[in-house]
C-alpha cells in the first residue's frame, strides 16, 4: 500500500531544477564538440573549463563555475542518452505544500506565532525575537536570517488565506482571497435596479444654520444598468428626511419607479419609514417602499464590493471633489497640502472659497453631464446619457407621489392637541378627544399633519402651534399681543361650546333628571333622611347650572327625587327592583345607549 501511494504521489519539481539540468545537458553537448577539434583530451577538458569559468553565458548564470570532474560525471549520468532529468540536482524534492527547510519544530513554531501575530509584526523583528528566544533557550545553533525569510516567504506563497487571516482578519480574507461573483449587469433595464447609499462629502460646504463650515452628506441612487447618478440630496447628516428625498428627486427625474433599490444596511436606510407597516397593513398605512411597490434589499455589512455606487464615490471623489478649493480630504492620509502642519507655501495660496448647498448642487449637476457623456461600461458603443434615455418612462403623477410619501405614525391626542417632533398640532375639531389617532405627515413640510381615525377615517389637518409671547401684552409687539388675543379667544370659544353642549344634554327630556313619586308612608324617616341631604346639594348645584333652563322642581313634600341622575336610579333598581317598567323604557334612550352600549 505504501509503495502504491509513492508511485501515485505526485513528485513536485521546482522550475529552477528543470533549468539547471537542462544547462546541464547543453554543456555536455559544447564540451563533447570542443574535445572533437582537439587531439589532446585532457589539455581540452582544462581550456574548455577555463572558458566556461571566464565566460559571461547564459550557460554560466545558471551553473555558476564547474569543474573537470563535473563534466566527466555528468556525461557519465546521461549514459548515451538524453533524459536530462537525470541530471537534476540531487537533492530530495519537495511535494505541494511541503517545504523541506533546516528549520525544526521548536523554531517554526516560535517564528510562525510571531509571523501570524494579529499585530502583523514584520518579518524581521519575528527573526529577531525568535533568534534571541532560542538563544534564551540555550540552543547553539541558530539558523541564519535567510532561512527564516524562505520560509516565511514559502507559507505567505502556498498558505496565502491563512496569512491573510491571521495578520488581517475575516474582512480581509473575504475581500483579498474568497472568490467573488461576477454579475452581467447588460442583463438589467434600466430602472430595474436603483443602488443607494450615504457619502460624506470631502469637501466643505456653508452650513445653512450656522453659516459655518462643514462636511455635509450626499445621498444617491444609481442605476445600476447605466451606473448613472439619477438623484441624490445633500443634507447636513444622513437621516430618513435626506434619504426620502433623494428617493423622490430619483423618481422625478426618471419618471418612473423603480422595481428594487439595493441600499445600504445603514440604521437610516432601515428606518421604519421605509420599511415598517405600523401594524396597520389592513388599513394601508404602509412603509414608503411597500406602498411603491419597490423591492428591497440590503447589503451585508462591510462589504463594499456589492455595492457598484462605491465605485461611482471614488470617482466623484477624484474627479470632482478634489477639483473644489474647500476639499479636505476623507481621512487622515487624503488631505490636502495647505492643511498640512507647517506649509505656509501652499496656505498662502489656497483659496478660500467655501460653496453653499445650493451652489454644491449646481457644481454637481454640471460634473454628471460630463460623466454621463462618458462610455458606459454595461453598453458597448454606447454613452451613459444614451443608455439612460432608453428607460421606459412612467408619466409619474408628483401629486399622488407626494401623497404615498407621506409618513404615518401612532399617536394620542393631549390637551394641545398632537405632540409631535418636539412640536403641538393642534386644530379645534381635536378639542374633545382623548384617543389614539394616526397621523401622515409630508417629511419635506412639517408645518401641518394629516389625523385619522384608527379606522382609518379622515379627521382634520392639524397646524403646528406657534409658541406665545411670555408678555405680549406689555413686552410684545402688536403681532405678538394679536397673536396672544387670538389664541385666547379660541379657547374661550372652545369652552363655550363644551358649556353649550352640556346644557343641551341636561336639558334633554331623555337625560332630564327623573323625579320619582315615593309616599311618606311608604318609606320610613331613616332612609329619608339617607337621601335627602345628598339631594339637596345636588338640587342646589343644578339649579346653578340651569339658571336659563326650563327644568322645574316641586316643593311638595311628598315628592322628591333621591336620585342625582338616571344612572344612580337605574344601578339601584337593577339591585332592588329589577323588575320595574321605568328600567325597559330607560333602555330604549340615548342616554342609556351612550353610558351602557
Amino acid at each position: 500500500m505504501e509503495n502504491l501511494l509513492k508511485q501515485n504521489q505526485i513528485i513536485f519539481t521546482p522550475e529552477k531544477c528543470k533549468q539547471i539540468a537542462l544547462a546541464r545537458i547543453d554543456l555536455i553537448h559544447k564540451w563533447l564538440e570542443f574535445r572533437k577539434k582537439s587531439t589532446n583530451k585532457l589539455q581540452a577538458d582544462y581550456d574548455f573549463v577555463k572558458l566556461h569559468n571566464t565566460s559571461s553565458s547564459h550557460l554560466f548564470e545558471i551553473l555558476g563555475k564547474i569543474s573537470r570532474g563535473s563534466l566527466h560525471r555528468w556525461y557519465s549520468m546521461l549514459n548515451g542518452t538524453e533524459d536530462y532529468t537525470k541530471l537534476l540536482p540531487q537533492y530530495k524534492y519537495s511535494t505541494v505544500r511541503e517545504y523541506r527547510t533546516v528549520l525544526n519544530d521548536e523554531e517554526i513554531k516560535i517564528f510562525m506565532s510571531l509571523l501570524l501575530h494579529p499585530n502583523r509584526i514584520s518579518i524581521g523583528k519575528a527573526t529577531a525575537l525568535t533568534k534571541y528566544k532560542l538563544k534564551e533557550q540555550g540552543q547553539s545553533f541558530i539558523p541564519a536570517d535567510i532561512t527564516f525569510r524562505r520560509y516565511a516567504k514559502w507559507f505567505k506563497d502556498n498558505n496565502y488565506d491563512k496569512w491573510i487571516l491571521a495578520r488581517d482578519g475575516e474582512k480581509a480574507l473575504s475581500d483579498k482571497v474568497g472568490p467573488y461573483i461576477k454579475r452581467d449587469a447588460s442583463l438589467l433595464e434600466v430602472g430595474n435596479i436603483l443602488v443607494a447609499d450615504g457619502h460624506k462629502l470631502a469637501f466643505q460646504v456653508i452650513n445653512p444654520f450656522t453659516g459655518k463650515p462643514t462636511r455635509a452628506t450626499l445621498v444617491g441612487f444609481l442605476d445600476w444598468k447605466s451606473t448613472a447618478l439619477v438623484g441624490y440630496e445633500i443634507m447636513l447628516e444622513e437621516n430618513t428626511q435626506c434619504i426620502a428625498s433623494a428617493l423622490r428627486n430619483t423618481i422625478i427625474n426618471l419618471d418612473m419607479i423603480p422595481k428594487v433599490v439595493y441600499q445600504d444596511n445603514g440604521r437610516a436606510f432601515r428606518a421604519k419609514y421605509f420599511n415598517d407597516d405600523k401594524g396597520f397593513t389592513e388599513l394601508g398605512f404602509n412603509g414608503l417602499y411597500s406602498k411603491l411597490g419597490i423591492e428591497t434589499v440590503f447589503a451585508r455589512p462591510y462589504n463594499a464590493r456589492a455595492k457598484v455606487i462605491e465605485r461611482f464615490f471614488k470617482e466623484f471623489q477624484e474627479g470632482f471633489e478634489k477639483l473644489l478649493p474647500s476639499y479636505v480630504g476623507s481621512n487622515i492620509q487624503n488631505k490636502p497640502a495647505y492643511m498640512m502642519r507647517n506649509e505656509n507655501l501652499h496656505k498662502n495660496l489656497h483659496n478660500e472659497f467655501i460653496p453653499t448647498i445650493n451652489e454644491t448642487i449646481k457644481m454637481i449637476d454640471m460634473w454628471l453631464n460630463f460623466k454621463n457623456s462618458q462610455p458606459c461600461p454595461n453598453a458597448p458603443n454606447k454613452t451613459i446619457a444614451e443608455v439612460l434615455e432608453e428607460r421606459k418612462k412612467q408619466n409619474v403623477d408628483i401629486n399622488l407621489l407626494d401623497d404615498l410619501m407621506l409618513a404615518t405614525e401612532v399617536k394620542t391626542i393631549q390637551r394641545n392637541g398632537i405632540r409631535f417632533l418636539n412640536c403641538d398640532y393642534f386644530d379645534e375639531r381635536l378639542y374633545g378627544f382623548k384617543s389614539k389617532v394616526l397621523i401622515k405627515y409630508n417629511l419635506f413640510d412639517l408645518t401641518k399633519i394629516k389625523v385619522y381615525t384608527t379606522k382609518g377615517e379622515y379627521l382634520c389637518t392639524a397646524e403646528r402651534v406657534t409658541e406665545t409671547h411670555p408678555m405680549a401684552k406689555i413686552l410684545g409687539d402688536v403681532k405678538d399681543f394679536e397673536d396672544y388675543k387670538q389664541k385666547i379667544e379660541k379657547h374661550k370659544k372652545l369652552r363655550r361650546k363644551t358649556i353649550n353642549s352640556v346644557k343641551q344634554i341636561l336639558s334633554h327630556d331623555e337625560v332630564k333628571f327623573i323625579e320619582t313619586k315615593f309616599e311618606k308612608s311608604d318609606i320610613n324617616n331613616e332612609f329619608l333622611n339617607d337621601v335627602q341631604k345628598p339631594f339637596k346639594r345636588c338640587l342646589n348645584d343644578v339649579q346653578k347650572i340651569n339658571t336659563n333652563n326650563s327644568v322645574e322642581f316641586t316643593n311638595n313634600p311628598k315628592i322628591f327625587t333621591p336620585f342625582r341622575n338616571n344612572a344612580e336610579k337605574y344601578e339601584y333598581l337593577i339591585k332592588n327592583n329589577s323588575q320595574d317598567k321605568w328600567i325597559e323604557e330607560f333602555k330604549q334612550t340615548k342616554e342609556y345607549k351612550l353610558l351602557y352600549e
